[in-house]
């Protein structure tokens, strides 16, 4: 499982953008995200960078 700290999630929708970016490359992915934390949750087959560099396409850029 990788958790990376995201940028920008403000709410449901920006969850689900997140979702919809890692499921278009992993689509047996599960995604949970922590709006307070910024927090994302993910059970998936894709390297943590790939998965960072699609959340990053989508708008929502992984920080350190």
């Amino acid at each position: 499982m990788l958790s990376l700290k995201v940028s920008g999630m403000t709410c449901g929708g920006c969850i689900n953008a997140v979702t919809r970016a890692i499921q278009a490359q992993d689509p047996q992915a599960k995604v949970s995200a922590d709006l307070a934390t910024q927090i994302v949750d993910i059970e998936t087959s894709l390297s943590p960078e790939i998965a960072s560099q699609l959340m990053a396409d989508a708008g929502f850029p992984v920080s350190q």
